[in-house]
């Protein structure tokens, strides 16, 4: 009987490869709308399970929460929360943040904590105001409109450019994946065993068959390219 190769096997979440929940510094969400004022930022920590700085923030009133570190953002620096100045790191609602004016940690709905645009060096456009929307321009270039209310920083995600660093050696990346939950090195199916992979052994390193798989196949057996979908033709032959 065969295993289950590989996208199966991390799919179903298995401590193996889970990100380890030491290496996290907890939820990074929005406050409440009730916190409101001028915020300081206490200490910016590099997290390692995640791409992006994390910046601790305290309120007036000595309540302390986390916000991914826009670029620029300093140690005492003073950021508005809800209301206020549109600055660096403030957190507003897109009704008040004006047009071209660069936002990461979007909420896609309204106090869902922020849900887009969070990776390191990651930016948004605010575009348009039209009554209850805000259309905001994405960094994969789509137009999205967002509810007014919904919240987001100003400024985008710090920790932009480490992807030019080199990692050198191979062992660097298998921690800097273990704790991002990814895989740091890929194994080609044909150079698995016919135990580990629809596609291993044989005489030599070929599939040996069609690779091109349908969408209905069953999971174990779904490696390969994706059979291609056909329109239906209409009458008349078009």
């Amino acid at each position: 009987m065969g295993k289950r190769i590989i996208s199966r096997r991390r799919g179903a979440g298995s401590g193996t490869y889970r990100s380890p929940s030491h290496r996290h510094h907890g939820a990074m969400i929005h406050p409440p709308r009730s916190v409101l004022g001028p915020g300081r930022v206490l200490d910016i920590r590099q997290a390692p399970g995640r791409s992006a700085p994390v910046a601790e923030v305290q309120t007036p009133d000595g309540h302390r929460f986390r916000l991914l570190a826009p670029a620029g953002l300093q140690t005492g620096a003073m950021i508005s929360l809800n209301e206020g100045a549109v600055d660096r790191g403030s957190l507003l609602p897109l009704a008040d943040i004006p047009d071209g004016t660069l936002v990461s940690n979007l909420e896609v709905k309204p106090l869902d904590g922020g849900r887009l645009v969070r990776a390191a060096g990651t930016s948004a456009m605010v575009v348009a105001h039209a009554g209850r929307e805000v259309t905001v321009e994405l960094p994969s270039g789509h137009f999205k409109q967002f509810l007014a209310a919904c919240r987001a920083q100003v400024g985008a995600v710090g920790g932009g450019g480490r992807l030019e660093r080199p990692i050198v050696k191979a062992g660097k990346k298998v921690l800097m994946t273990r704790s991002l939950a990814r895989a740091a090195l890929k194994v080609r199916g044909v150079a698995m065993n016919p135990v580990n992979h629809p596609f291993g052994g044989g005489a030599h390193q070929h599939v040996g068959r069609p690779s091109s798989v349908s969408s209905g196949t069953w999971p174990g057996a779904k490696v390969g390219r994706f059979g291609k979908k056909r329109k239906k033709k209409g009458h008349g032959g078009r």
